[in-house]
């Protein structure tokens, strides 16, 4: 696949806010001001393609903009502005309805990707519909669409699709296709629009992705195929018995096994899952080669679909995906975890997309996990953890996340998750890197989350569009989790978040009230030279209990509420040096530290000083 220069995920339209014209307009929009793009420009990862956001285009028919505007006051329910990127969208609703994007990309793109909305089934369940798409004005094709792997509804009484007594959330599903016909050049315009054939009652459309995908990469020498054992690249028969026979003959003689470009049907309900342990996997492509998943639907509750990536496995260029419907890999229609990774030997993930899936499960020691793509998962995108268990081959140790890039998670966008367990058996989670990623419109949870762990770095990473929670989340978790003994935030870029679920800010920084197994644990960070951008609350938050946060370098920029605020009743200790708050909203602090006598700060040089 091509791959591009390093951008951040918004450089386009609304996705450029680190300066030009249209950058300082959407900061405008969002009530901030541009950063000088030298000071954020290695934040994010860099991806084979470019983002335009649906409401930068020019609209036809009637269609409209929806969007949430920082500053005003925040749903206390999810919408469909809420989880978009951006915090807006185009919706089209009456026949003749669309938006165009200009591709001012620069990508010759022979695939898109819409991120899009639809209505609900009135008992869930969704809808599929199409829609249709044109170039230079010039119709191309119909996109199907569907809201069948959307709306999850929390509290409802049966499960997590059933409307009933739930309120609803998970609205926006990713659409890849390859375009029919000549590439879309730089320059032209795509219009999406509402025709007479198109039969869903409105459409909510987010973005586009423009990308080129490469051909089909050929086969390693001296490789396994696992078209020699049967598998069906046809998506006919079941492939599971052949790939794990392939993976099997070649585990032991320095062979790597082949998965040529295809989509496989993976639906054994056996009770096992296909385990790649001690082998190099490698496909086609993230486009090109696919496993899908058909986990049982509507019953058979224990089967397990994940894929093991044990000790000396790499696995490479290919495409996961599922019918799943909801989180829960023990219940019926559940996602089963992505990738599950573990082993003292060392494991590498490179290139793999992920969707419909629970989260890719990282435990083990140094393994590594780049350029990789989570798309619409019901659980994180990327989670690093000791799985609970006191296992030595699942410490948590020594493991790298680089030049990733999640949208739409179902819980946290990138975590590190350090928990003791109820017996407090489990070991330490240290010396785990998380750099250069990018984390979009998680529509549960945070941005990016560290839960305990020692010697821990978040560098240069970039944060859009939370729904429901922080953009980061630093702290302990819950009332087993390991202190975070040390941590390193630094060169990060957090735009929005504070979202609907309960009172929550842009970056929060906490400790448990009770912890009762570490009764005296604390979270102690380092946050550094980062930017936190158009929050939907406060910039900064310090919460509950025995924190220790040396802050420097810095900067909040438009937040809806306070700049800094350290609310009530914490303890610890706070050295806030150099950090600058600004564009502040009428009758706003710049720094509130409700807490001045149970956690002092000392420093110079901010801002508010």
């Amino acid at each position: 696949m091509t791959e591009s220069k390093r951008i951040p995920t918004r450089t386009i339209s609304r996705r450029t806010l680190f300066g030009g014209t249209a950058g300082v307009a959407a900061l405008a929009a969002l009530g901030a001001t541009a950063t000088p793009a030298a000071a954020q420009a290695n934040a994010g990862a860099a991806m084979p393609f470019k983002t335009l956001g649906a409401e930068t285009g020019a609209l036809g028919g009637g269609a409209s903009v929806t969007r949430f505007t920082v500053g005003t006051a925040v749903p206390t329910a999810a919408s469909l502005e809420l989880e978009a990127s951006g915090y807006a969208y185009v919706r089209l609703a009456a026949t003749g309805q669309s938006v165009t994007l200009r591709n001012t990309t620069g990508v010759r793109a022979n695939a898109l990707v819409v991120r899009a909305a639809l209505p609900d089934a009135p008992g869930g369940g969704g809808v599929t519909a199409t829609l249709a798409l044109y170039v230079d004005g010039v119709f191309r094709q119909h996109v199907t669409l569907s809201s069948a792997q959307t709306y999850l509804y929390r509290g409802s009484t049966a499960n997590p699709k059933d409307p009933t007594g739930g309120q609803a959330h998970r609205f926006y599903n990713d659409f890849p296709f390859f375009v029919t016909g000549a590439a879309i050049a730089p320059g032209s315009t795509v219009m999406l629009r509402k025709d007479a054939a198109n039969t869903a009652a409105w459409y909510a459309i987010d973005c586009v992705d423009f990308e080129n995908v490469g051909p089909a990469r050929t086969r390693p020498a001296n490789s396994v195929s696992v078209l020699d054992y049967g598998a069906d690249p046809n998506f006919g028969a079941d492939s599971t018995a052949a790939i794990q026979n392939a993976v099997d003959a070649a585990r032991g003689t320095g062979r790597p096994v082949w998965i040529p470009e295809g989509k496989y049907l993976t639906h054994a309900t056996t009770g096992t899952q296909l385990d790649f342990t001690g082998v190099t996997v490698t496909g086609a492509g993230m486009w090109r080669t696919i496993l899908y998943r058909r986990v049982p639907l509507p019953s058979n509750s224990t089967y397990r679909s994940r894929y093991i990536v044990g000790s000396g496995t790499s696995i490479s260029h290919l495409q996961i995906d599922s019918n799943a419907l909801y989180r829960g890999n023990n219940r019926a229609g559940g996602a089963d975890y992505s990738l599950e990774a573990w082993g003292a030997g060392g494991w590498a993930i490179d290139s793999v997309w992920t969707r419909h899936c629970d989260a890719n499960w990282l435990s083990g020691s140094n393994g590594t996990v780049r350029n990789c793509r989570s798309s619409d998962s019901y659980g994180d995108g990327f989670n690093v953890n000791n799985s609970n268990a006191p296992n030595p081959d699942k410490l948590g140790r020594d493991i790298l996340v680089q030049n990733n890039y999640q949208r739409g998670a179902g819980d946290d966008g990138f975590a590190v998750y350090s928990d003791a367990g109820t017996a407090g058996a489990s070991a330490q989670i240290e010396r785990v890197r998380v750099l250069n990623n990018t984390s979009v419109a998680p529509y549960w949870a945070n941005g990016l989350r560290i839960a305990g762990g020692r010697d821990i770095e978040f560098r240069n990473n970039l944060v859009d569009s939370v729904s429901s929670n922080s953009a980061i989340d630093i702290g302990v978790y819950g009332d087993t989790g390991f202190p975070l003994e040390s941590a390193t935030v630094t060169g990060n870029v957090f735009i929005g978040g504070g979202g609907w679920n309960s009172t929550r800010h842009g970056v929060r920084i906490t400790s448990p009230n009770a912890n009762s197994l570490f009764p005296n644990a604390y979270t102690r960070v380092t946050f550094s030279n980062n930017t936190v951008r158009g929050s939907l609350r406060a910039g900064i938050f310090v919460d509950l209990t025995r924190n220790d946060v040396t802050a420097s370098g810095n900067t909040v920029d438009g937040p809806a509420n306070q700049g800094v605020y350290i609310r009530t009743s914490v303890t610890g200790t706070g050295d806030f040096n150099d950090n600058t708050v600004r564009n502040l909203r009428a009758g706003q602090a710049a720094f509130q530290n409700d807490s001045p006598t149970t956690f002092p700060v000392t420093g110079s040089g901010n801002s508010w000083q």
